[in-house]
């Protein structure tokens, strides 16, 4: 094999041979291409809902696809699609008198929902309002802005000179953010912040936190972005954390499992509040991108939403969240983890040391969780077997052992 490829998040002194290649997916299991199979407990990268090689997107997909790939949806044009997947999106959302900015990357998402924000605020009158508070651990991708935008120290380093007008406050401290709001309230834009801080290390809010941010923002000016790449289309138990935690921002982002990785796509969802200083007779909106409103991706996300409504996934998000949680907290009963966190169905197991060895045994097993730092992330896709999550379990008992 070349080396051609520069992969993700890797070391790129690593070479080709050494990599691992899945070539086939099935439900919760994926397949190397030595036909070995694994359980797949992080639902590709946290998004995976519907599970792999469902025909039923496939098909949507492939038909659309016979009629237009894709056609772009700048004025004049538009698609069918989009409209229709955008429809969808709001109706399950806390905003269903919204509206819905598409793009291909949950990047992409939170570049544009930070470009909102300061629009918002700039149409509004207040030039001087660009400031973004975020949260250490946070995760918003890797474009500029969501570089900016991250509360994970290492993936800040080594760009130069970022965004500037970011502030960030401890992620789980309210008194901080309130301090902050009390020396710069005039001058912040928004707030941008994760349901449950996903790639930073599984850390749901605490009690009140996120009501917190709400009034600082209400009594301020300043918008509230709910950044749910990871937990939008049921991961925490509702269609979006924002549901779960019965909190409603003014813009959220998401991607990930709105198609559970059938195609690309993501997105921002605009409370009608927001919608009304853009629907302003004359004004033009000046971002996009060229995938903005893709056939093909749409068509994969209105035949996702409407599996995960058929087969009721949202609701089987208790019963997984049931067994991962009896099975973790056995763990620690054991002494071979020392704590886990997490809710709905998407979890961390804290080790307390390097998890990549322990990684590295569970994929001897047959078993794919993803390391973070000290911990091991479980995010399975919402169609995972009892049996399934019980070789999970079974796979880091004997790793850690």
């Amino acid at each position: 094999m070349t080396n051609a490829l520069l992969h993700p998040f890797s070391p790129p002194a690593k070479p080709e041979a050494d990599y691992l290649e899945i070539v086939r997916g099935e439900g919760s299991l994926v397949f190397d291409a030595a036909g070995r199979d694994y359980v797949d407990g992080i639902a590709n990268l946290w998004l995976c809902q519907v599970g792999h090689g469902r025909t039923e997107i496939i098909d949507a997909v492939t038909a659309q696809m016979r009629q237009i790939e894709a056609y772009n949806t700048f004025a004049p044009f538009t698609s069918g699609p989009a409209a229709r997947v955008a429809e969808m999106i709001v109706e399950r959302s806390p905003h269903p008198d919204g509206r819905v900015f598409l793009g291909c990357s949950g990047s992409e998402a939170v570049d544009t929902a930070l470009k909102l924000a300061r629009l918002v605020q700039q149409r509004r009158g207040h030039e001087g309002r660009q400031i973004i508070v975020k949260r250490t651990n946070g995760y918003h991708g890797t474009n500029f802005g969501g570089t900016s935008a991250q509360g994970i120290a290492l993936n800040r380093e080594g760009w130069g000179d970022l965004v500037p007008h970011f502030i960030e406050v401890p992620h789980d401290d309210l008194e901080a953010a309130a301090t902050v709001f009390a020396e710069h309230g005039d001058r912040i834009a928004a707030v941008l912040t994760e349901p449950v801080q996903g790639a930073g290390g599984v850390y749901p809010p605490v009690d009140g936190y996120l009501e917190g941010l709400r009034r600082l923002c209400d009594d301020n000016g300043a918008l509230l972005i709910f950044d749910e790449v990871i937990c939008g289309f049921g991961r925490t138990g509702q269609w979006f954390g924002a549901q779960t935690f019965g909190v409603t921002p003014d813009l959220m982002t998401f991607a990930k499992g709105v198609t559970s990785g059938y195609q690309p796509l993501s997105g921002v969802i605009v409370s009608r509040a927001v919608c009304n200083e853009l629907e302003e007779p004359g004004f033009l909106l000046r971002t996009g991108y060229t995938y903005s409103g893709h056939q093909a991706s749409c068509a994969a996300g209105i035949a996702n939403i409407e599996l995960m409504e058929a087969e009721g996934l949202v609701g089987r998000v208790d019963n997984i969240g049931e067994r991962l949680r009896a099975g973790l907290a056995a763990l620690e009963g054991d002494g071979l983890i020392k704590s886990w966190r997490g809710m709905g169905a998407i979890y961390a197991a804290e080790l307390g040391r390097d998890a990549v060895p322990a990684r590295d045994k569970m994929l001897e097993a047959g078993v794919i969780l993803r390391p973070m730092g000290t911990c091991l992330a479980i995010c399975p896709p919402l169609v995972i077997t009892d049996d399934e999550i019980g070789r999970i379990i079974d796979a880091m008992a004997d790793a850690l052992r």
